[in-house]
């Protein structure tokens, strides 16, 4: 079949353009806002905790590697960076004993700390546990960031800082998650001496 005749393209197309629409719309002053406070928690050597479900979940995963190790590349510590769902034993044992609702916050109440930050993914923003992780933080007095997606949510509201692309697809909303991660990455080991 000919590329040019071929209709998956268009689709693929029209994803792209969706994507590319959202960044273009966005209010990225949050994102410095992240990467100021990333980076003031790498100096003070906190603690930057991420949480999400499903596909959130593998970001957070992707995203605690990126600060571990990618905004040092050798050159020195990186950043004390958790995924909260990396952990199978953990969640399962969180899960069948409390409540999923209870996943994140139970983890964040062992090792959170004044000071350090949670990063919330969420495409809905109404995710209960997403929602008890962001209450929990507000206690210990950690500071919240929320990259969400659709309307926001409940997180809109509840995260110190929310990171707001309003387009109703999951799998952009997800993809923008690693996109801010990734600009927050670059950002940081640019500016990893500064």
């Amino acid at each position: 079949m000919n590329v040019q005749t071929d209709p998956s393209v268009a689709e693929f197309a029209d994803y792209s353009a969706r994507l590319q629409g959202a960044l273009r719309q966005a209010d990225l002053r949050a994102v410095g806002e992240l990467a100021r406070a990333m980076l003031d928690c790498w100096r003070t050597d906190k603690s930057v905790y991420f949480c999400g479900n499903g596909g959130s979940a593998g970001n957070a995963t992707h995203l605690a590697n990126d600060f571990v190790y990618g905004i040092a590349k050798g050159k020195g510590p990186g950043m004390r960076a958790h995924a909260l769902s990396a952990n199978s034993s953990i969640l399962t044992c969180l899960a069948n004993d409390l409540d999923y609702s209870e996943i994140y916050a139970a983890q964040l109440q062992v090792y959170g700390r004044k000071g350090d930050l949670l990063i919330a993914l969420s495409g809905s923003g109404n995710s209960p546990n997403i929602l008890k992780a962001l209450e929990t933080a507000r206690v210990l007095q950690m500071k919240s960031f929320a990259i969400l997606g659709y309307s926001g949510g409940k997180a809109l509201q509840m995260a110190d800082v929310p990171i707001h692309f309003p387009i109703d697809d999951m799998q952009i909303s997800e993809d923008l998650q690693l996109v801010v991660g990734h600009m927050v990455m670059q950002w940081l080991y640019a500016n990893r001496g500064a």
